[in-house]
């Protein structure tokens, strides 16, 4: 009885291991590719969590998109234009090129 008790102990232990959850990469440090970020949206990410009203005035070197939440857009891929995309609240959720 005792070796049951024991293979019960282990098969647990590898149960709680597989639940843990991965820690996140460090995408700070990680290189980035510069054809993706052609429009330069790794400038402009200190926008995320603003309203998207604050672009109003505001003056750009490329094409950019404001897109408000749950609305329509062109499928169109077109690297060097700047998105910025925002969720329900009005505030700016993500900025990225496309």
């Amino acid at each position: 009885m005792k070796h049951y008790g024991k293979a019960l102990l282990v098969l647990g232990l590898f149960t709680l291991t597989a639940c843990q959850s991965a820690s996140k990469p460090d995408t700070t440090t990680a290189p980035q590719d510069p054809e993706a970020d052609r429009c330069g949206a790794s400038q402009y990410q200190h926008y995320v969590g603003k309203p998207l009203t604050s672009l109003q005035g505001q003056h750009f070197d490329q094409k950019v998109r404001a897109i408000p939440y749950n609305s329509a857009v062109t499928m169109d891929f077109n690297l060097s234009r700047l998105n910025f995309l925002a969720d329900k609240s009005g505030n700016i959720s993500q900025v990225y090129c496309g």
